[in-house]
């Protein structure tokens, strides 16, 4: 499959893009998933989160926030020590952190997904240009869910980070328009185009 030039760096990243970047999720467990790696790269490459997901998941009880919630002191300390790890006790803490303030949203609204879709009235999200490649790190959308999620708890959840998380979670569609993805989840799922949005290079 031709793909968006990123994913071009390796195998690892082919199959995220051509199997994953971009389908819209509507599962919590798997939008936690999503956030929480996206907590974890900060300051790191995403091809090491790809790498490292498999540990990541075993750590972390499969991304299952309600056992993250519970997680203690001994968590923090078996996580840290696991081999290949990445050893940030303070992004540790941030996902255990995010796991209680993403289970209060999820008894506000139903679900998490209910929350974050609701921004985009449950559409995928065009906005015009970047289907030409034109990708900001961040824009007024991410930056208004960003500053929210900070309100309720959350850590790690920066404009730039929830940008790649709403790119990542299907909720924009950031694929080129030579990309056969963009059109399968255009086909697949509904949309709405948007001008762009107060966006940050």
């Amino acid at each position: 499959m031709s793909c968006c030039a990123w994913a071009d760096m390796n195998e690892r990243n082919r199959i995220y893009h051509d199997t994953e970047w971009g389908i819209p999720v509507h599962d919590d467990r798997h939008m936690f998933e999503h956030l929480s790696l996206e907590c974890l790269q900060c300051g790191l490459s995403w091809d090491l989160m790809l790498k490292k997901r498999e540990i990541f998941r075993a750590c972390l009880d499969n991304f299952d926030y309600d056992k993250i919630a519970a997680y203690g002191e001994a968590d923090i300390e078996r996580i840290l020590n696991t081999e290949g790890m990445i050893r940030s006790r303070r992004k540790v803490q941030a996902v255990i952190n995010n796991a209680r303030c993403y289970c209060k949203v999820r008894e506000e609204f139903g679900s998490f997904c209910a929350y974050l879709w609701g921004y985009s009235e449950g559409k995928t999200l065009l906005y015009e240009g970047h289907e030409r490649g034109v990708l900001p790190v961040s824009n007024g959308l991410s930056a208004q869910i960003s500053s929210d999620l900070k309100k309720r708890g959350f850590k790690y959840v920066g404009a730039v980070t929830i940008y790649s998380h709403l790119q990542a979670c299907g909720i924009i569609n950031d694929h080129h328009q030579d990309c056969p993805c963009y059109q399968q989840i255009i086909e697949a799922h509904p949309t709405i185009q948007k001008a762009p949005d107060q966006e940050v290079f």
